[in-house]
């Protein structure tokens, strides 16, 4: 990835309070790491021979205005034991924190919910903190210039298991932490800033404002086995104002959409609150598993919520537009998965992506897996970690368009063409199938009888035949009827992470959109999906869709099962199974006739012809398909081959591509 033209800025405007000595790397692995790290190297040695550095605190030198007061930063280490990555050198580890303060006068403020009621400080404005943990090159000026953030999913950090093969890790520091180098190889910071107030230690989180208002909390979950009591644990500690309310309402159905039965107040009550302050209920009946409960009452404890999305809109801004703070860059880029992708979409509809200077925030902004969700991130007694079939709110698509009740709004609304951050939308089968995501209404008319107009700015790609996030593989029995869906989608990020960057940089377009589309037919109702029959595998056109009079389309599937539309990768393409977006919950945890939250379903193929018949599968056997190892591998590389020309696999990544599909191989010929 090359770095942007221009020659990283040193930052000269800055207050320097040292407090403590940073930890020292003496390891072997450092002292060979050669000149390209070693001028970091000696830096660290020189103030822990002084005993002075570990706590950094900058303070603001910009006018009263300014959105960020400081950051603390509590400690600066090196990391994988010094390792040089490439041309970027070593990197370094900041962990800290960062005050903010906003005017709630402010224009660009305004969309906060109960700003204005928050204590203010002797400056007028409501301050609040945030966490800090950013990775970065140990001399800036090797990097590639662009601030790569996260939007951290209920605390944790998932940018290195995503892109660098690593396994996650909420304080990544060794070798293996960071993986085999991908982001660093590429010379990008990586940034997380808290913005989720209901996140416990050590999860990356924000101190949110207190506000005393009234207000009602509304909550709904599933049980997964019998039982007769219950943590909400997708509530913050909100707790009823009057536990023993009479008009407190606790409701029960089979299918989201149906009509609840209210269960006798007399039958249920609520308990002392969690260790963690969740609210918690008690059933003397029990609840069911795979039933749907809603819990709608009085609640006390409110935060303003919404700050932070002024968090993560002034830290982007302020790393980018300021030379004083110890994170810059000239670019920010923006991924945000699942619970954090439906931030991103809120983020963009509520205007943050202009900071209080209406500078961009963000140039690139990733939401990945959200469907058509938003979230309950922006509103009294909000509850970010909740998802389910609340998640979808209108608007859906990008341009203005008008609901069932006339009112009229796009996500995009608030932004002038010129102030449009470059978008990249991704999305797997679950987002289309279940769960109220409805994908498809991002990319069709609320009708659901039109595709509509994409901005040259956006590019939409379905991960086709994937679920939420990938299974480990080999697959294993889950809570599912079926296994559960290892479809790989890695590969495929890193290329459009590589092609989003150039966009920025160079000017040069990522690849078309790939996504089915109502006009060359590759999306349908659902009642006209020609899903084979396959023994045990469950109906998908019995599955509930978004609330009517909404359509529900998703992805129309091959004579396998197998989406026809999107990026296939090569496991796709040449398949040994067909691979879904749904899968119906196992008889254990109740209520079989309904998909499972999040997960697809891997339906392996027979091995041979025999073993096809006797099942009545009417899909070909492997045998049936391929001559051999070499041949389906064969078949593979030429698939991979294509994706790297199509600019959806990158050149480096076609052997592991190869060698991960001859592990599917031997696993299936077990």
């Amino acid at each position: 990835m090359k770095p942007f033209p221009s020659p990283m800025i040193p930052a000269t405007e800055s207050i320097w309070s040292f407090a403590q000595p940073r930890e020292r790397d003496a390891s072997p692995q450092a002292s060979a790491a050669g000149s390209e790290s070693r001028p970091y190297l000696n830096l660290v040695r020189f103030w822990t021979n002084f005993g002075i550095i570990a706590a950094l605190l900058v303070s603001a030198l910009s006018p009263v205005r300014a959105e960020i007061v400081k950051v603390t930063i509590a400690s600066r280490t090196p990391v994988a034991d010094g390792k040089s990555y490439g041309q970027t050198g070593a990197y370094e580890k900041l962990t800290g924190t960062i005050e903010f303060a906003l005017d709630p006068a402010d224009k660009h403020n305004l969309p906060i919910a109960d700003l204005p009621l928050a204590a203010r400080a002797a400056d007028g404005r409501v301050h609040f903190t945030a966490d800090l943990f950013a990775l970065q090159p140990a001399d800036p000026a090797r990097g590639n210039g662009a601030l790569l953030f996260e939007i951290s999913n209920r605390g944790n950090k998932f940018l290195l298991g995503r892109f660098n093969r690593a396994q996650n890790s909420g304080n990544p520091t060794s070798a293996a932490d960071l993986g085999d180098g991908f982001l660093m190889q590429a010379g990008y910071t990586l940034v997380w800033v808290g913005w989720q107030f209901d996140v416990p230690p050590p999860g990356v989180r924000m101190e949110a404002p207190a506000v005393d208002v009234s207000g009602r909390v509304r909550l709904s979950f599933i049980p997964a086995e019998r039982q007769t009591e219950m943590t909400l644990s997708d509530l913050p500690d909100y707790q009823p104002v009057d536990p023993n309310d009479a008009s407190v309402a606790l409701t029960v159905r089979n299918l989201f959409w149906e009509h609840p039965t209210t269960l006798p107040r007399a039958q249920w009550r609520f308990l002392a609150a969690a260790a963690n302050g969740r609210p918690r209920l008690a059933l003397d009946s029990g609840f069911e598993p795979g039933r749907v409960y809603e819990i709608d009452f009085p609640a006390k404890g409110s935060r303003v919520a919404g700050v932070g999305f002024a968090a993560i809109r002034d830290a982007a801004s302020a790393f980018k537009n300021r030379t004083d703070l110890p994170v810059h860059g000239r670019a920010a880029y923006v991924l945000g998965i699942s619970q954090s992708g439906r931030f991103l979409r809120q983020f963009l509809h509520d205007g943050f992506n202009l900071d209080e200077h209406d500078r961009p925030a963000f140039d690139l902004v990733w939401p990945h897996i959200a469907g058509a969700g938003q979230g309950s991130f922006n509103e009294r007694f909000a509850t970010p970690s909740y998802s389910s079939f609340p998640a979808l709110r209108f608007p859906y698509t990008d341009l203005e368009q008008q609901d069932t009740g006339g009112t009229r709004d796009g996500l995009l609304a608030r932004y002038r063409p010129a102030q449009r951050p470059k978008i990249i939308y991704t999305n797997t089968d679950v987002e289309y199938w279940g769960q109220g995501r409805a994908a498809a209404l991002t990319h069709t008319s609320i009708d659901g009888r039109s595709d509509v107009a994409e901005l040259p700015t956006v590019r939409r790609y379905l991960l086709a035949g994937t679920q939420h996030g990938e299974a480990a593989f080999p697959p294993t029995a889950g809570p599912g009827q079926s296994l559960p869906n290892p479809t790989p989608q890695a590969n495929v990020m890193r290329a459009l992470l590589v092609a989003g960057h150039r966009w920025v940089t160079e000017g040069t377009p990522p690849p078309a959109s790939r996504h089915p589309r109502l006009a060359d037919q590759t999306l349908t109702p659902i009642s006209a999906v020609r899903f084979p029959t396959l023994a045990g595998a469950g109906d998908p056109r019995t599955i509930e869709g978004p609330q009517k009079p909404l359509p529900h389309l998703v992805p129309q599937v091959d004579a396998d099962g197998n989406d026809l539309a999107g990026i296939r990768v090569p496991e796709l393409a040449v398949p040994l199974a067909t691979t879904t977006g749904w899968n119906f919950r196992s008889e254990k945890i109740g209520n079989p006739t309904t998909p499972i939250a999040l997960i697809g379903s891997y339906l392996p193929f027979a091995k041979t012809k025999a073993e096809r018949e006797a099942r009545h599968d009417p899909r070909p056997s492997i045998e049936e398909r391929y001559h051999g190892r070499d041949d389906y591998l064969q078949k593979i590389r030429a698939s991979a081959l294509a994706l790297v020309k199509d600019g959806f696999l990158l050149a480096e990544d076609v052997e592991n591509t190869v060698e991960r599909a001859g592990r599917h191989w031997d696993w299936t010929a077990r």
